[in-house]
């Protein structure tokens, strides 16, 4: 029997911050890069709290 699973690519910029995988309750985020680290195997509720949080590691560029 084969599973689906929705998997979701977050990237910052264009950094890729890692992925998440839907999960029963919400989205757990698998980390790509060391800045990410500390969000690996976070459980997210939605989508745009885990873009939220990748956003929220990575300092502002200034133009």
């Amino acid at each position: 029997m084969l599973m689906s699973t929705t998997t979701h690519v977050i990237e910052v910029g264009d950094v890729t911050a890692g992925i998440i995988v839907a999960i029963k309750g919400g989205f757990r985020f698998f980390a790509a890069e060391r800045a990410f680290k500390s969000l690996d195997l976070a459980v997210f509720p939605t989508i745009e709290d885990a873009n939220r949080a990748a956003r929220e590691k990575l300092p502002r560029q200034k133009h």
